[in-house]
C-alpha cells in the first residue's frame, strides 16, 4: 500500500510539474515575456512544487510527522543561515516572480521610476531574475533591483523626451 501511494504521489507530481511548466510558458507567450524569464519562473515554481512533493512522498512511505519535520527544520535552519547574508538576493528573486505575473511594463517600454534624487528615465532593455535594465537617453545603463522597482512608482511614458538641442548662430564665436 505504501509503495502504491508513493508511486501515485510521484505520478501526480510529474503531471503537475508538466502542467505548471506548460501553463507558465503559455502565460509568458501571451504576455510577450522573454523565454529566458519564463524558464526562470517555471523553474522556481517547480522547485516549490518539488518541496511539497518531497514532503508528501515521505509521508506516503510511512515516515512519521516527527521525522519529516525534524529533517525539514534542520534543512531550513542550514539554508536560513546560509541565505541570511543574501536576503536581498532572495527578495529580488521573489520580486522577479511577482513582476513576471503582474508587472504592467514590458521590455521596450519607455518608463520613469519616480525617485526624488535621481532621474531614472529610459527604455526597459531587460527584466532579469535579479534586476531590471533601463537604458537612459544618454546611453547610460541603469541596473535597478527588482525588489525596489515594486516599491517605487513607475510611470509609463508615451515616448522619449526630446533632447535639448543647442542652437549656435553664425554671429557667436566658439
Amino acid at each position: 500500500m505504501k509503495l502504491i501511494s508513493a508511486l501515485l504521489c510521484l505520478v501526480v507530481y510529474l503531471l503537475l510539474a508538466k502542467g505548471i511548466t506548460r501553463g507558465v510558458r503559455e502565460f509568458g507567450e501571451k504576455r510577450h515575456v522573454a523565454e529566458l524569464r519564463t524558464k526562470y519562473v517555471a523553474r522556481l515554481v517547480n522547485i516549490g512544487l518539488f518541496g511539497g512533493f518531497l514532503i508528501l512522498f515521505c509521508f506516503s512511505l510511512g515516515l512519521g510527522y516527527r521525522d519529516v519535520t525534524l529533517f525539514l527544520s534542520s534543512v531550513f535552519a542550514v539554508v536560513g543561515v546560509a541565505l541570511f547574508a543574501q536576503w536581498s538576493i532572495l527578495s529580488n528573486i521573489t520580486a522577479s516572480v511577482i513582476i513576471f505575473f503582474s508587472f504592467p511594463y514590458r521590455v521596450g517600454d519607455y518608463v520613469r521610476i519616480v525617485e526624488k534624487d535621481e532621474d531614472l528615465t529610459g527604455r526597459i532593455e531587460e527584466i532579469g531574475l535579479y534586476h531590471v535594465l533601463i537604458r537612459k537617453d544618454s546611453g547610460d545603463l541603469i541596473t535597478y533591483p527588482n525588489s525596489l522597482i515594486l516599491q517605487k512608482a513607475v510611470v509609463k511614458l508615451a515616448q522619449p523626451r526630446p533632447q535639448a538641442v543647442e542652437v549656435v548662430t553664425g554671429d557667436e564665436q566658439c
